[in-house]
């Protein structure tokens, strides 16, 4: 080999090693390691889901799929730190549910793909550019359709009590993108000439549930979002022990007890979640995933709640339900 071979082979192999520090290549049959950060504590139908969903694409957890579960326990402020935590753990792709977990995982790093789930409004809130290019490293789904749906959400409460004139509508200031489904339940209202009293839960709970006795409203109109899913249980228990119909957004929430629950399915977002950290593990760019939308949207009564409340639950709205609990 000549001196000016030598060279070249040197230059060629010190070449591939930057490259290879650069972007580190997964080994041959090594497990891929993803991140799941999320404020409600535990396993719950929707990553059940997800789980599945992985599986179905191909994926044995604990064999060719590492996931390391983060929960806050319905801390916000645990959030950042967990975030930390599973880019320290140099996780492949981070799948963040709910606003609270997306903004902590966006702060937490700028490189590793962010599969967002359950997004309210992506856009108008600064997460990405567009649903069509998002930029950057985030993708993923969105939560609502459109900030009518506290609207639809409405006229089910008006369709299920008729004679009802004022609603107590809980929302949490403190979730990102809130304003302009805020402002879509106060149009509703006016045309469905309805009072609405706005009780925000963001900085004491327990003192916004007194809030809404004081109002003497007819019904309840629950704002999906994570401190109110959090405290899902004792929202059910306070609506069953002053008598108080209320409308949910989380499927999960009728079927703990809640009389009413209209919004996206939350099991298929994670579902259809799974399909994106398919794609970004075999090569996949956040930036060439468009945002999609929610496609699937129920209505689920809970009839023996509504027995509780003596209400009768009219035939439109049972034939329209996509699922009935007895």
């Amino acid at each position: 080999m000549t001196p000016r071979t030598a060279r070249l082979v040197v230059a060629l192999v010190i070449g591939a090693l930057a490259a290879a520090d650069a972007v580190p290549a997964q080994p041959t049959g090594q497990a891929r390691r993803i991140g799941v950060l999320a404020i409600v504590p535990g396993h719950t139908p929707r990553t059940e889901a997800f789980r599945q969903a992985l599986s179905d694409l191909g994926y044995s957890e604990g064999k060719s799929i590492v996931v390391e579960w983060r929960w806050a326990a319905g801390r916000t402020e645990r959030l950042p730190d967990l975030a930390a935590e599973l880019v320290r753990l140099g996780v492949e792709v981070i799948v963040a549910g709910g606003p609270e977990s997306i903004v902590a995982a966006k702060k937490a790093t700028s490189t590793i793909p962010i599969v967002m789930v359950a997004a309210p409004d992506p856009v108008g809130t600064g997460l990405v550019s567009s649903l069509a290019r998002p930029g950057g490293n985030l993708t993923g789904l969105s939560f609502e359709a459109t900030p009518e749906l506290l609207g639809k959400q409405l006229e089910l409460i008006k369709e299920m009590l008729p004679g009802v004139s004022r609603v107590a509508f809980l929302w949490d200031s403190a979730m990102p993108g809130v304003e302009p489904f805020v402002d879509a339940a106060k149009g509703a209202a006016q045309t469905l000439r309805v009072q609405v009293a706005s009780v925000d839960i963001a900085s004491d709970f327990d003192a916004a549930l007194a809030a809404v006795v004081r109002e003497r409203p007819g019904a309840l109109l629950v704002m999906p979002g994570s401190r109110s899913y959090v405290r899902r249980h004792q929202v059910i228990a306070f609506s069953a022990k002053h008598r108080l119909p209320a409308m949910y957004g989380f499927e999960e929430i009728a079927a703990a007890g809640g009389l009413m629950s209209y919004g996206p399915s939350l099991a298929d977002l994670y579902r259809r979640a799974a399909t994106y950290v398919d794609k970004i593990l075999k090569g996949a760019k956040p930036t060439e995933l468009p945002v999609e939308q929610p496609t699937k949207f129920e209505l689920v009564v809970n009839l023996k709640t509504a027995k509780a409340l003596g209400l009768t639950v009219p035939q439109s709205i049972l034939v329209r339900a996509d699922k009935v609990i007895e």
